[in-house]
């Protein structure tokens, strides 16, 4: 399933390594990309939006309803 979500907390590449980090330890198999200008996380997962979410907030990231 792929999800889009704005994360306006990200500012830059070491944001992005840790939200990467946190969505893999709720499915390491997912496929993530990061736009930092943009501010958007595409990850295409088995895992729900909702536990993706939560896994970005869990990194300390605010995520955009």
């Amino acid at each position: 399933m792929k999800t889009s979500l704005k994360v306006p907390s990200i500012a830059c590449e070491a944001c992005a390594n840790s939200i990467t980090k946190a969505i893999k330890s709720q499915d390491p198999d997912a496929q993530i990309a990061i736009d930092v200008p943009q501010k958007i996380v595409t990850v295409d997962s088995q895992a729900t939006e909702s536990s993706i979410r939560q896994a970005i907030e869990n990194a300390g990231h605010t995520v955009e309803v």
